[in-house]
């Protein structure tokens, strides 16, 4: 029978299935885990109940969009709040016409909360290779340049523009 040592399949592995981080799990309380998704979850609903309550198209406590005042284009959240106030109360066109983008973000925000509230609760936290770590930072540059990009696209296609 032959054995292997560490060392031995740490020189078999490829750099892109080093370990990153290791798999762990959270000892913590429970109630001490969900201190922070819960607290993230009770401010944005209590940033919903602000906007579903004070109405951003008219004039009052929303400040303007500093971009927007100074260089008079619009940035990639221009039209969210207003675009959040059609959708809590209902209307999606309105959404739409403010900001295209926050029918795309919500949902994905939304769920990435969900996958941090479940990991939360279950107190278990995965390994991350090589691999996963560099996928993502792609991930995360890829979201950042269309980000960037609906921006400027956004002032060159009238549909795209914010609806002030």
């Amino acid at each position: 029978m032959v054995e292997t040592t560490e060392a031995q399949l740490a020189a078999t592995r490829t750099d892109t299935d080093r370990i990153v981080t290791p798999a762990r799990i959270d000892t913590r309380p429970l109630w001490r885990r969900l201190v922070a998704p819960a607290g993230v979850g009770l401010a944005a609903v209590g940033a919903c109940a602000y906007v579903s309550a004070f109405n951003p198209n008219e004039s009052g406590p929303y400040p303007p969009c500093p971009l927007r005042a100074l260089f008079g284009i619009d940035c990639p959240g221009c039209g969210g709040t207003r675009g959040m106030y059609c959708l809590l109360h209902g209307d999606i066109a309105g959404a739409l016409d403010h900001n295209v983008l926050l029918l795309v973000i919500l949902p994905v925000a939304v769920g990435l909360w969900g996958l941090w509230l479940a990991r939360t609760i279950s107190g278990r936290h995965p390994q991350v290779s090589y691999r996963q770590f560099r996928l993502r930072n792609r991930m995360l540059l890829i979201g950042l340049l269309l980000l960037i990009g609906f921006g400027v696209v956004r002032n060159f296609v009238p549909y795209l523009g914010s609806g002030v």
